[in-house]
């Protein structure tokens, strides 16, 4: 039984050869995750050639900076110490000198009133606003460290107005189009707006890309419901959201959107510190271990890896010890959820729920199922059963796509008005590369009708009397 749960990992350009790429593929890894804040778009090129040279199975997702504020460029970091006293200045094109710290949003001293919480480094120092004037904002220093250059910067329950999206992501957007990738991250999504103006440049670009939307803030979690009317998925991205709400508060939150998401047939990945000590241990810790396998009780679709692959030590080791805890998880229990019908396009949704309740009923081994849109597959994706489902599309993006939904494995098949049994010759193909037996029981689901018409029956019979169809 193949693993269900999909995994991400960060690759950077500084490592990035095909046969590193390989043998993260080889470990269990699913989609590549391109950080777009830490690189240029030639380094990104660098890794998508490499990417395809491997297979052309594997999803490639590019993560846009989004409305984000970091500290700028210094020439040496500052030390703080707990009473200190320090400024800040919202100037882009500056660097940090001495005690002031200089930022990247420009109305940033505007923006921020006294008595605020400002969070550096994902909460690493805290500061507390005790003044301000036109240029500067005077901050007591909550905690001993050090202040680095780029890190991010976070203000809980303070709604900065930022654009959605900076000029770099514009071009990083447009450069994903050009080069046929398959997802966005946009970060820092605040609400339905910030998604439509991803939206709007791939519209003009005629792309397909499908965007996911990073929740990390207060106010992604408030518009949660209006922000899956335009993502295609979400991405909880746990470092940031921590700091700008109380962590006690997080599981639970993490809990309520990965269930909103498989309701609404939205695929979701939970992100951020899943292994964060395998950056530097070939081992994970046992809380790690409890986070990994807590994500996949959960039914998340995907797991994301960060520093870990990026630029950590054990980057292999790393995504195979997340491959073991979920295919551990799925062994030993049903993934099935009873989620409700969705109330578009009812034949579909009640066939697939039908013939997932069917495979868990009469012990079948798959699911086999042709898509043009892929919206039946991630119908039968969001009921969680215990059968994988092989998808059979028509359409190499799609293929790839479906490479982050939850219990999919996809493959490209060619669209051809004189074959009328593409899906009895997927069978064989599936059985000779031994998916599955000729004596298991297997459910097809698929249409009568032109492939347009979408799904419309249920079959289900031993592999082997499928293969004698188009023998």
């Amino acid at each position: 039984m193949p693993r269900k749960t999909k995994i991400i990992a960060t690759v950077s350009s500084l490592k990035c050869s095909p046969g590193f790429i390989g043998r993260l593929y080889k470990a269990g890894m699913n989609v590549v995750r391109l950080n777009t804040a830490h690189m240029t778009r030639e380094d990104a090129l660098k890794v998508i050639k490499n990417i395809r040279q491997v297979s052309d199975k594997i999803g490639i997702l590019i993560d846009t900076k989004g409305p984000e504020i970091r500290t700028c460029d210094t020439d040496k970091p500052l030390s703080v110490k707990y009473g200190d006293t320090i400024r800040i200045k919202g100037a882009p094109g500056e660097k940090s000198k001495g005690k002031v710290i200089c930022v990247s949003y420009e109305d940033f001293v505007k923006d921020i009133p006294i008595g605020s919480s400002i969070m550096i480094d994902d909460g690493y120092i805290a500061l507390a606003v005790m003044d301000k004037n036109d240029r500067y904002l005077t901050c007591h220093v909550e905690n001993d460290g050090v202040i680095n250059a780029r890190k991010s910067i976070n203000i809980p329950s303070v709604h900065v107005k930022l654009p959605a999206l900076s000029e770099k992501d514009k071009r990083f957007i447009e450069f994903a189009a050009d080069n046929d990738l398959d997802f966005i991250a946009h970060s820092f999504v605040r609400n339905k707006n910030d998604v439509i103006a991803v939206q709007k440049i791939l519209d003009k670009k005629k792309s397909a890309i499908k965007i996911i939307a990073k929740i990390e803030n207060s106010q992604g979690v408030e518009n949660l419901f209006e922000i899956l009317d335009h993502a295609y998925g979400v991405m909880i991205a746990r470092g940031d959201l921590a700091v700008e709400i109380p962590t006690e508060q997080i599981p639970l939150i993490q809990k309520q959107i990965v269930m909103t998401c498989i309701e609404k047939r939205r695929p979701v990945i939970v992100a951020t510190q899943i292994l964060h000590s395998m950056i530097e241990s070939p081992r994970p810790t046992r809380a790690e271990v409890s986070d990994v396998a807590n994500a996949c009780l959960d039914h998340a679709d995907a797991l994301m890896l960060s520093g870990e692959t990026a630029n950590g030590k054990y980057p292999e080791v790393a995504v195979r010890t997340m491959a073991k805890i979920a295919r551990e998880v799925e062994d030993k229990k049903s993934s099935f959820i009873n989620v409700p019908y969705t109330l578009e396009n009812k034949i579909t949704a009640y066939l697939a729920k039908s013939a997932v309740k069917a495979s868990l009923r009469l012990n079948t081994k798959a699911i086999v199922a042709d898509s043009l849109t892929g919206e039946s597959i991630l119908a039968l994706s969001a009921y969680r059963g215990d059968n994988p489902i092989y998808a059979q599309v028509y359409n190499k993006r799609l293929m790839r796509q479906l490479s982050l939904s939850f219990g999919v494995f996809a493959d490209h098949i060619l669209m051809d008005i004189t074959n009328t049994e593409p899906l009895k010759q997927s069978i064989c193909r599936l059985l000779d590369d031994k998916q599955f037996k000729e004596d298991d029981l297997i459910i097809v689901l698929a249409g009568s009708f032109d492939i347009e018409q979408g799904t419309s029956y249920i079959e289900i019979s031993t592999a082997g009397n499928f293969k004698k169809k188009c023998a």
